[in-house]
């Protein structure tokens, strides 16, 4: 008997090994989840689902495909529980067999190598539950009671009556109660019913002020410098919403890399909760590299350096030298821009920086070669969270060549700027997904030199960000549609050669029209055309025709609008595609003139870095152009507008 058993033991020992040496590993399977009818369910069902989730980013072998289907069925039963399904029930097969079927091992094992495992979910919601009874054990204060809206015969729905607790907590803190507490709550379930009976315990202590507050962490940053920028103050009612917003602003000053509070668990000497604000510095000094390419500019490439904190007020200096315009179609040499810039924060008034900016520019655009030398001082002033306002002077030096002419001029103007931004971003180079960027800049400025003019120059810009994700569509970020639009005009000159060169509008490249060589849109000077070296007469008027010489003139107005779909996929890529549009006139309105438009279109990339977008554009235009190039291509750090 003993020794039967023993040879039928080996028996099974050996098909098993012959079976698992042919099974696949890992196993590769599909996943079904079926649909509850209830759209916020079904999507934590599947976010929740390891079967999901796991499926290509850990695979499993056939059993352990099995395992991970087994310890599903808990942890989708919780997810239905939190919306009221209390006796829901899931329900898993693979291949049709249930988990509990003595042959689903040897099912999935025997599964020829290369064929996926079919594995279907579903689920039995059984009733949705109510709340019967909704109690609260302690004292609420009467300003804070109308906070607590749950009520009974509302839906058990695990996150709302969580939140209801929460909220009120949150809001009796706002008011100042400190050490204000909800318990979690206490259900009881019904015998006969499916109703759930909830209790809450609350205990919501004296009312107390902003006791003393303490500063650690500080290195090279005087301490007087913080404490000037503290939007809270000792004797202030207690309010964790403003002292929370208190540590984001003392980030924005520039030298930290993160603050923390610490709330005190009693009151101290002054009858209030102290708070003791710990402030992690940056490395004081930073080097960052910077690199852009475009078929039409070609290459550009530099660094930066920073101090941080140069006498230890937060005061920013930030050193850049860069190469431009080598390698490009469009240009007829390698360039340079330098400049080194100060800026002092909390100037004379909260929220008010002065800047001061020197710096030199060479560079050979299709339009004009220029060099320069700059100097400004700029007045910034953040009037809220999403306005803002600045003003200066600024000098410049220049010698320009356009249409080998050589001219020297010298301007001055007093540039005023106002910018609203409602992205809720840290940088312009983090992506924008909601909100709007805006600004309008005014510039009276006096030219002096081989032209003598006054004269005012303003531009507006306006772009927004809709998410789908707000019209029901996709995930939030993951789908986003991005509209810009530009206009510009100058005043005050009698004709486009009162404006020195570099003053004048133009558009093509990656900030306007792409698919068009920098500066490309626009007028041109021209030549009379020629015929076996005689000029070419215009029968209509006599005078010889003119064909363009593909150097930009510029223009006196622009008028510019970009339309973009923002798509993300996986983690750190995604894609675009775009349709820009432009016109450069040389006269004042700003009516748009189908003959002066030029519309280019085109795809791109993205990788989403730490950093920011890395952006690569491949752009088409619609119109023959003078530069005769096919197409664009665009590299950059950031999204395009």
């Amino acid at each position: 008997m003993r020794a039967g058993t023993a040879k039928s033991l080996c028996l099974v020992v050996m098909l098993s090994v012959n079976g698992m040496a042919l099974a696949a590993d890992p196993q590769g399977y599909q996943v079904e989840l079926a649909g509850t009818g209830n759209g916020g369910l079904d999507a934590d069902l599947r976010a929740t689902s390891d079967l999901v989730t796991l499926r290509k980013s850990a695979p499993v072998g056939p059993f352990g495909l099995i395992a991970r289907a087994r310890g599903e069925v808990d942890r989708l039963k919780t997810v239905l529980e939190s919306f009221g399904y209390y006796d829901g029930t899931v329900n898993i097969s693979i291949d049709g067999l249930g988990l509990n079927n003595p042959g689903l091992g040897d099912a999935v094992n025997s599964i020829v190598k290369g064929k996926d495992a079919h594995v279907a979910v579903s689920f039995t919601l059984g009733p949705l539950y109510h709340l019967g009874k909704v109690s609260i054990e302690g004292e609420v204060p009467p300003s804070a009671a109308a906070a607590f809206t749950l009520k009974a015969g509302a839906p058990a729905v695990a996150a709302e009556v969580l939140g209801a607790g929460a909220h009120l907590q949150a809001v009796m803190q706002s008011q100042g109660y400190a050490f204000a507490t909800v318990d979690a709550p206490v259900a009881y379930e019904e015998a006969k019913l499916p109703l759930l009976d909830v209790s809450f315990k609350v205990s919501a202590g004296t009312k107390v002020n902003i006791g003393h507050i303490l500063l650690e962490g500080l290195g090279r940053v005087h301490e007087r410098v913080v404490r000037r920028r503290l939007t809270v103050q000792t004797g202030e009612l207690y309010n964790p919403a403003k002292i929370e917003a208190a540590r984001r602003d003392l980030l924005t000053l520039g030298p930290f890399a993160a603050v923390s509070v610490e709330v005190g668990k009693t009151v101290d000497d002054t009858g209030g909760v102290p708070l003791t604000f710990v402030m992690h510095e940056k490395k004081r000094h930073q080097i960052a590299l910077n690199a852009a390419y475009s078929s039409d500019l070609g290459g550009s490439g530099g660094a930066t350096w920073t101090d941080r904190n140069v006498f230890g007020n937060a005061e920013q200096l930030s050193l850049t030298a860069s190469a431009i315009n080598f390698g490009g179609s469009n240009t007829t040499g390698v360039g340079y821009d330098v400049n080194a810039k100060l800026t002092l924060p909390d100037f004379g008034h909260r929220d008010q920086s002065l800047q001061l900016t020197v710096g030199a520019i060479k560079e050979n655009l299709p339009a004009y070669d220029q060099k320069a030398v700059n100097e400004g001082v700029t007045l910034s002033r953040k009037l809220s969270t999403v306005w803002s306002v600045s003003a200066g002077v600024t000098a410049e030096r220049e010698q320009i060549d356009q249409d080998a002419t050589l001219r020297d001029y010298t301007l001055v103007a007093l540039p005023l700027t106002v910018t609203y931004d409602s992205t809720d971003l840290a940088t312009p180079l983090d992506d924008p997904t909601h909100g709007m960027r805006d600004s309008l800049s005014v510039a009276p400025t006096q030219s002096l030199g081989t032209t003598n003019a006054t004269f005012i120059i303003t531009k507006a810009q306006v772009a927004t960000y809709l998410d789908l994700s707000s019209l029901g569509v996709g995930a939030s970020g993951r789908n986003v549609f991005a509209v810009r639009a530009v206009a510009g005009r100058s005043v005050g000159v009698s004709n486009i050669f009162s404006l020195p060169p570099d003053q004048r509008f133009y558009a093509g490249g990656s900030g306007t029209v792409r698919g068009y060589a920098y500066q490309d849109v626009g007028p041109q000077f021209t030549t009379p055309e020629v015929n076996d070296g005689k000029p070419v007469i215009d029968p209509r008027t006599g005078q010889p025709f003119e064909e363009p010489t593909g150097i930009p003139i510029g223009g006196v107005s622009l008028i510019a609008g970009s339309l973009e779909f923002r798509k993300r996929f996986g983690t750190d890529w995604g894609g675009v595609v775009f349709a820009d549009a432009g016109q450069v006139t040389n006269t004042s309105s700003l009516r748009v003139a189908p003959g002066d438009l030029r519309v280019g279109v085109g795809i791109g990339a993205r990788y989403y870095s730490s950093i920011g977008p890395i952006r690569v554009d491949f752009g088409v235009p619609m119109h023959s152009n003078t530069g005769n190039d096919a197409f664009q291509v665009y590299v950059g750090l950031g999204q395009a507008f």
